[in-house]
């Protein structure tokens, strides 16, 4: 029996897919179709924020409502402020 700290199931879960093809099914295994794009979605949204785009042009890219970008950008930002607070 093992003395270690639990950790966190999914991302355990994740990490023991050791190639792409083996996340893509893992992630399939887990996520509805709906769910798997809302993902893909959400990382796009931030890529797109980082890079400088406008919130309503990220929308109209993606086919998304700007409540959708919004909340991404609000979750960038919160992100950042956590960043840069550890580092003080």
């Amino acid at each position: 029996m093992s003395t270690d700290k639990p950790t966190n199931p999914l991302v355990d879960y994740l990490l023991q897919a050791k190639s792409p093809e083996l996340m893509q099914e893992a992630l399939t295994l887990l996520l509805t179709p709906a769910e798997y794009k809302e993902f893909n979605n959400r990382i796009r949204i931030t890529d797109l924020l980082e890079a400088g785009v406008p919130q309503r042009e990220i929308a109209k890219q993606l086919n998304v409502a700007i409540a959708t970008v919004s909340r991404g950008a609000r979750a960038l930002k919160d992100r950042q402020h956590k960043q840069s607070n550890s580092h003080d």
